[in-house]
């Protein structure tokens, strides 16, 4: 079965948008690629001179090509946003164990340790369940240091 053929022809309004987006300062590397691809393609160029011209590969231009007839311009130029996953605390959660790890450290300890502070959380009741390296990633987000300006800690 042969590929489908996507003949880009632009509307001289998008057109002209296209060459003020590729004429522009700064703009991200992967929109001014599929500016000038559809720029190129709009001026009847095959894909692999597309590719050749541009340093990419063709399949980048096939699939332009096809972004642009599916869903338009701005469908074709933007990437799609990535899912991400949801985050382990939220900023209540996340302030009371930045509270919990400038307070004074429980019993016979002399400073809270990351698996201290998640068991800490899971016996409060605050989360479920919750690893020590995400209490790590969470304290090292924050410029919390205990002492930093109170006790003449050296300043960077």
């Amino acid at each position: 079965m042969p590929k489908k053929e996507y003949i880009v022809k632009l509307p001289d309004e998008e057109r002209a948008a296209l060459i003020a987006l590729t004429k522009k300062g700064t703009i991200a590397a992967r929109k001014l690629a599929r500016a000038h691809i559809l720029r190129l393609a709009d001026e009847g160029k095959q894909d692999a001179d597309i590719a050749a011209a541009l340093s990419v590969g063709l399949s980048t231009v096939e699939r332009t090509r096809k972004k642009y007839m599916e869903g338009g311009l701005a469908y074709a130029l933007n990437e799609r946003p990535r899912p991400g996953v949801k985050p382990k605390l939220d900023e209540k959660q996340e302030a009371y164990l930045i509270a919990l790890a400038c307070s004074t450290p429980p019993g016979d300890q002399v400073k809270w340790t990351m698996q201290l502070l998640a068991d800490r959380l899971v016996q409060v009741g605050i989360v479920g369940e919750i690893s020590d390296e995400t209490v790590r990633r969470t304290l090292k987000k924050t410029c919390s240091s205990p002492g930093k300006n109170s006790s003449g800690a050296f300043q960077p």
